[in-house]
């Protein structure tokens, strides 16, 4: 009988968007990356797609498209930021749904999630509806097709759900063995129940009976294994992975067609176990070779092996909380790995905070919608089309299908706005802000962020104070670093808080450090200037002009007066106001000129506070990213000052240093701190260039070397990653012009002195793409040529197999039984 096999990960990441800006901002936790999802996309995403298959040399003969192999489900926001930030593994997951299709026999390996990882016993009926609806609406969006299966947050479930999802067409879902409360063989005269503690048979087919008369079909993954896969060595090693699923099977008492079949979060393979993904591509690989294994997923497996046994869940009940779902309401006892001393009693006042909050959002969304919408509740749902398409046209579209009437552009803005309230309210319920052990966590303030972009737009649309009472509620919550959850909330979550004005002011601060475009994006804000004037000297500049700043989210738009100046260094300060016209706007101008003429800062700050009251804003009021950046351009010329400090320091004492090294005396720690800066910068400047210096990268790596400096190797590794990357495309573009493949040669040989972590997978699959494709035809036409023997050298650094390389294989049907 043919066992059948199937693996399935769980790709999620929480949402990370600053609620206002709609973008991540950096996160120096991450680095040397952007921030976590960066990170994360290039430890996993990405290698999964093309997970690579070693020799006995360590070479690269195979890349295998992980994701088309295992069945997956992706979180819908993640896939909202990759479609944007990494485009390409966004494809190649999409992709890899339809070639599964050709592999499984029409099912593809892809299933949805609930939109946000909301903990769905925990909702109400009309959450439940809206994130099922939201998560289908976006799987047909990006894979062309209606799911078979959802995951489940934390695999949480109770009755209502499956009702739910049964509602939505969901055919099956996956829970965790634990989760069955009793069984019972099916047939015509059904078989007594059997109580299950954790001990359910993974390998069949269940069918949970719903009150409403239908049915909802469940997988229970294999525990042990899945919880090796997490938490053990199991994922390192891609033959003992396959001995273990292979080891699960037996012919004791097993009379149906045998599935074993495991569940992990994603991240595990290549994030959390560095090499996972190719442990996960060897088994992959071992199972397919195997004609006792039948590799598949679970649409197909339903499809051939209606459930043959009916089950009871434990209502209320998760994989990851042994007492059902209080994780996410209550100081249960669970965490991830607490300091002594720690609680988690700050969860219940918190999700007591945000069930109060997202109460009084669904109230303003009802009545004020009702005034606007033929059907305020269907408009939420469908509110999802313009989630997916942000585009004037498609949201002129949604909201005049929506609109009791023909919208104004004041209605059009309050309806955009009703519909962002209650996203906000949804984003508040993502499970990772009660996963983890402190308030002041990043996941945690990251829904705070969200409810104070969501009590901001309450407040504006109905009137009331909404924010004091819910900060009141939050200060009820206890923390283990801070006073209580409103000092977090205080310090991390409303100071996140931009609009319009901030916009126009980031407009202002950003013109007295480089000119910009006339239009440019701010994240999901768009900043139009016209006409700002500036004024500039080294340590003295003005700016001034109007500016328009429009939101993509609620098209709210506003024309302001800005107005800015640089005093030197860091000190900057914006005026913002409504614009009055051309002649306020000339007056203020001309103010600024006259102090600027006469190097008066003083009088022109006076000028800024006279015209602009209240509203002012400095380098510290900018969204991270742009102030960092206006940060460093501050302060590129005194670094360059030092940098050549550095290298004059080290070069005037290179002899004496020879010298020292000869008689074996001590160097001074000075002279080589002052190397080491130099090098750094060099290195820095050679990386950031689009073009190879060879010989002034060989002298610097030289130095490194000889002298033993200690480099920020992390910076440099990143910064190198991108350098080669570039070349990498260029020959990838063309792989038979030999000065693009003698370029990305040269860079990668000259990196590998210098011991940084430097990323080669773009580079390796584009040598081992040109061995399949081009490599032939140039040993067959020249077996000596310069290309030839380049390419071998380069396929020799990369570790790339080039000669004889085993292609990958095209989607093959699941085996017949």
């Amino acid at each position: 009988m043919i066992r059948h096999v199937c693996i399935h990960c769980h790709f999620y990441q929480p949402p990370r968007e600053n609620p206002w800006l709609g973008e991540v901002e950096v996160q120096d936790s991450a680095a040397p990356y952007h921030d976590w999802n960066q990170r994360i996309a290039a430890e996993c995403y990405g290698p999964c797609a093309k997970a690579r298959i070693l020799d006995a040399q360590g070479r690269i003969v195979n890349l295998i498209d992980v994701y088309s192999r295992i069945s997956f489900n992706f979180g819908p926001t993640l896939l909202s930021w990759m479609a944007r930030h990494e485009p390409r593994i966004h494809e190649a997951v999409v992709q890899a749904d339809k070639a599964s299709r050709k592999r499984f026999g029409g099912h593809g390996s892809a299933l949805a999630q609930v939109y946000n990882h909301m903990i769905l016993p925990l909702a109400n009926p009309d959450d439940k509806r809206t994130q099922i609806f939201w998560g289908v609406q976006d799987f047909m969006a990006r894979f062309g097709r209606d799911p078979e299966g959802m995951w489940l947050p934390e695999c949480a479930v109770d009755t209502p759900s499956l009702e739910a999802l049964a509602d939505a067409g969901i055919k099956f879902v996956l829970l965790a063995q634990r989760q069955a409360r009793r069984s019972r063989r099916l047939g015509r005269t059904p078989a007594p129940w059997i109580e299950h503690h954790g001990d359910l048979d993974p390998t069949a087919g269940y069918r949970i009976e719903l009150p409403s008369g239908r049915s909802m079909a469940a997988f229970f993954h294999d525990a042990p294994i899945s919880s090796d896969l997490a938490f053990s060595n199991l994922a390192h090693d891609g033959q003992a992975f396959y001995d273990r699923l292979l080891g699960a099977f037996t012919s004791a008492g097993r009379d149906w067609p045998q599935l074993v079949h495991v569940a992990a979060d994603g991240e595990t393979f290549g994030h959390h176990h560095p090499g996972g993904d190719m442990a996960l591509a060897y088994c992959l690989g071992r199972l397919e070779g195997d004609p006792s294994v039948s590799l598949t997923n679970l649409g197909l497996y339903l499809a051939k092996h209606p459930p043959v046994f009916q089950v009871e869940i434990h209502e209320n009940s998760s994989w990851s909380c042994i007492h059902g779902v209080e994780r996410w309401r209550s100081d249960c006892g669970c965490n991830s790995g607490s300091r002594p001393g720690w609680t988690q009693a700050w969860r219940a006042p918190l999700r007591k905070a945000v069930d109060w909050l997202a109460a009084r959002a669904d109230s303003i969304f009802e009545s004020e919608g009702a005034k606007l919408f033929k059907d305020p509740a269907t408009a939420r749902d469908a509110s999802i089309r313009i989630i997916l398409d942000r585009s004037p046209e498609n949201t002129a579209g949604f909201l005049s299908e929506h609109a009791l009437a023909p919208p104004s552009p004041q209605d059009a803005v309050t309806m955009l706005k009703l519909l962002e309230m209650v996203r906000m309210a949804q984003l508040t319920f993502t499970s990772c802000g009660w996963f983890f052990d402190e308030i002041s966590g990043i996941e945690t303030v990251q829904i705070m962020q969200y409810a104070a972009r969501c009590t901001e737009l309450a407040e504006d649309l109905s009137g009331r104070s909404i924010e004091k009472r819910f900060a009141a509620m939050l200060a009820l919550a206890p923390s283990n670093v801070l006073e209580n959850g409103a000092k977090a909330y205080e310090a991390y979550a409303r100071p996140a808080r931009a609009g319009l004005r901030h916009v126009a002011a980031h407009a202002g601060v950003a013109a007295l450090f480089s000119d910009r475009p006339e239009t440019y994006g701010l994240g999901r804000w768009t900043v139009r200037a016209i006409g700002l004037a500036a004024l500039r000297s080294p340590e003295f500049s003005v700016v001034s002009g109007q500016c328009q700043a429009s939101s993509e989210l609620t098209r709210e738009s506003q024309d302001f007066t800005i107005a800015a100046v640089h005093m030197g260094g860091h000190h900057a300060i914006c005026g913002v106001d409504r614009f009055e016209g051309a002649e306020d706007l000339h007056r203020l101008r001309a103010s600024l000129a006259r102090a600027f003429e006469r190097g008066d800062k003083a009088g022109a700050l006076s000028t800024l506070h006279s015209r602009f009251v209240v509203h002012t804003y400095s380098l510290a009021n900018l969204f991270r990213d742009e102030q960092r950046s206006i940060l460093a351009r501050v302060m590129a010329p005194a670094l360059e000052v030092v940098a050549e400090s550095n290298r004059r320091i080290f070069r005037e004492n290179l002899e004496s240093l020879k010298f020292l090294a000869w008689v074996h005396s001590p160097l001074p720690r000075e002279v080589l701190d002052a190397g080491r800066n130099a090098a750094q910068r060099d290195l820095e400047d050679i990386f950031a260039s689009d073009a190879l210096d060879a010989p002034r990268l060989k002298d610097v790596a030289a130095q490194v070397r000889r002298w033993g400096l200690e480099l920020d190797t992390g910076r440099l590794g990143m910064l190198a990653s991108v350098w080669v990357e570039r070349f990498a495309r260029r020959f990838a573009e063309k792989p038979r012009v030999a000065a693009r493949l003698e370029t990305l040669l040269t860079a990668v040989e000259l990196c590998v002195p210098l011991a940084l972590p430097v990323a080669l997978r773009e580079a390796q699959d584009a040598c081992f793409d040109a061995a399949r494709k081009v490599y032939p035809a140039m040993k067959a036409k020249e077996p000596k040529g310069d290309w030839v023997q380049a390419f071998e050298r380069l396929g020799r650094v990369l570790k790339v197999k080039v000669e004889k390389v085993v292609g990958e294989e095209k989607g093959k049907e699941t085996k017949k039984e």
